[in-house]
């Protein structure tokens, strides 16, 4: 398996690399699952059910199956308050959207839909529910995005939030996943569905606007005055994805600075630029992906993206570019701990399995306790909820933050607070997060890591995920010797579906992705760049070993 970086890597999108979307859109209508077939059932992996109409990976069967079975599932858990629905600008998602509400309507789901079918980001759909659920004990709400995240455009991506505003947890994502399963099996013989027009003319059905009731909460979570009384100059490019509409009445409402991008909306997301496969891809973490902000660095004082559904974050400066996810992370713990004085003393950080241990290292200097979990934000939901933790994030640029007064603000990840915190720390401070990232370095060490997709099939994905310790025969990486071998993480001891080998020096980890066929492997060094290659080159032989 290799990780090579494509040619076009970085450069502008060429057209034979841009989705036919009629195409697709008819594929998601007229071509039909196999239930016999594993890659064309329902899987709900780290972040719902994803895949592309062309390979009746996500087709109109598979979205009215899974609307039916979380129906199937609220009624079964007593969930009879609003169901908050949103999709973002991937082209398979209005037709999942309508899709759903079908099912929905006929279920006589009490429905929330934007308003003029405004497109709505991830983190908007997990503050509505949370802001409904506030001090009740029923009627509570949950929520549907339709999103594949920053995947290609020819995807499209289905996501069930509970009432705890959150990521499902394992339990709830494997119920309905079977559920639905057996009603494709069963031809959607089950399923209830209505007329879209009948649909939204039902009276469960009701319009809700997110995009106020999100942007005039803000204020609670970033310090406005701040930003509002600076003379930085921010920039934002939304990525052609779903708060496209949100930032401006951000910069309006709060009178900002903030210069935005790029406005358009392109299903084929033409304007992208091509990332480190050769595909297109809206990843804000992606310094290929980036390129066009990159460029314009100079422009700003602070710059910042999200991904399709803005649930991530990129964050661009003058001196560095792109920031390493990583890297923003530590400088976010250190920042918001040192300036959010409501905060409960003893609310911890939380960190993956696979984040830098610079997080680790800046946790310790303000002696904050580490929550350290596996890959998924759905581990950090119970803690961020009742305020143990007041910061998760995650190293694929995800996170999420207490509010300023120390409560929960959201529970899946939010990409437009990321952004505006890199904003707040340069107003607050006069230094850009690069610029706090390299004070960090200098105080508390300076670790090079780097992560690297290489190509594996399902089966190779199933073997890395179920690897044990035991499994690798391995004494020594990069001419150091093994301190430890994890599976599980040290939090809650729950797999973290790969493994994990360290060194006083430093360390692997490896994941299959739960989104697309690649695995993961993610190292850092202590001893600097060559060390850090060495670690790579061994991770990669030991892991093609081990699932071979």
């Amino acid at each position: 398996m290799s990780a090579a970086v494509s040619p076009l890597a970085g450069k502008p999108v060429p057209a034979d690399l841009l989705v036919d979307i009629p195409k697709l859109v008819t594929a998601y209508y007229t071509q039909r699952p196999d239930p016999s077939v594993p890659a064309q059932r329902v899987a709900f992996g780290t972040s719902g059910h994803r895949g592309s109409s062309f390979e009746c990976g996500f087709n109109e069967a598979h979205v009215l199956a899974m609307s039916q079975a979380i129906c199937a599932y609220r009624k079964m858990k007593g969930i009879d308050g609003p169901l908050y629905l949103g999709f973002d600008t991937h082209a398979l998602s209005a037709p999942a959207f309508a899709s759903s509400l079908e099912v929905l309507a006929a279920n006589a789901v009490e429905v929330m839909i934007a308003a003029g079918d405004e497109y709505t980001p991830t983190p908007a759909i997990s503050h509505a529910i949370l802001v409904h659920n506030r001090g009740r004990q029923s009627g509570l709400a949950d929520g549907i995005v339709i999103t594949p995240s920053h995947n290609p455009p020819d995807s499209g991506g289905f996501k069930y939030n509970p009432p705890n505003g959150g990521p499902a947890d394992t339990d709830a994502t494997a119920w309905i996943e079977a559920e639905a399963n057996r009603l494709l099996e069963a031809d959607l013989a089950e399923v209830k569905r209505m007329p879209l027009a009948a649909a939204r003319r039902a009276s469960t059905t009701h319009q809700h606007d997110f995009v106020e009731a999100y942007v005039s909460d803000l204020g609670n979570v970033i310090d406005m005055s701040v930003l509002r009384d600076a003379t930085i100059r921010m920039g934002v490019d939304p990525g052609g994805g779903a708060g496209v509409h949100y930032w401006p009445r951000i910069a309006e409402r709060y009178k900002l600075n903030l210069t935005i991008l790029r406005k358009e909306v392109d299903a084929r997301f033409a304007f992208m630029c091509v990332d480190w496969d050769g595909r297109v891809r809206m990843d804000p973490s992606s310094p290929y992906a980036m390129q066009t902000l990159i460029n314009l660095r100079g422009d700003f004082d602070v710059a910042f993206a999200c991904d399709t559904d803005h649930d991530r974050h990129g964050i661009v400066t003058r001196g560095v570019g792109l920031l390493p996810s990583n890297n923003y992370l530590a400088v976010m713990v250190d920042y918001l701990f040192r300036n959010r004085p409501l905060w409960s003393p003893k609310a911890a950080v939380g960190k993956t399995a696979v984040s830098s241990q610079m997080i680790d290292r800046v946790a310790q200097s303000l002696g904050r306790a580490v929550y350290e979990v596996p890959v998924g934000f759905k581990w950090y939901v119970d803690g961020l909820l009742t305020g143990r933790l007041a910061f998760g994030g995650e190293e694929s640029a995800g996170s999420s933050f207490s509010r300023m007064d120390g409560t929960v603000w959201t529970t899946d990840k939010d990409g437009l607070t990321a952004g505006l915190l890199s904003a707040e720390m340069t107003a607050r401070t006069g230094r850009d997060p690069g610029e706090h990232y390299r004070d960090l370095a200098a105080r508390l060490g300076d670790p090079v890591s780097k992560r690297v997709d290489a190509r594996a099939t399902r089966e190779q994905k199933r073997k890395l995920s179920q690897l044990s310790p035991e499994a690798l025969s391995i004494k020594e990486l990069a001419g150091d010797p093994i301190t430890s071998v994890i599976s599980r993480a040290p939090a809650n001891n729950a797999a973290i579906g790969g493994v994990r080998v360290s060194t006083a020096n430093g360390w692997f980890a490896a994941r299959p992705s739960g989104t697309e066929d690649v695995y993961k492997i993610y190292a850092e060094s202590f001893r600097g760049e060559e060390h850090l290659k060495q670690l790579l080159a061994e991770a990669q032989r030991v892991v093609d070993a081990a699932i071979a």
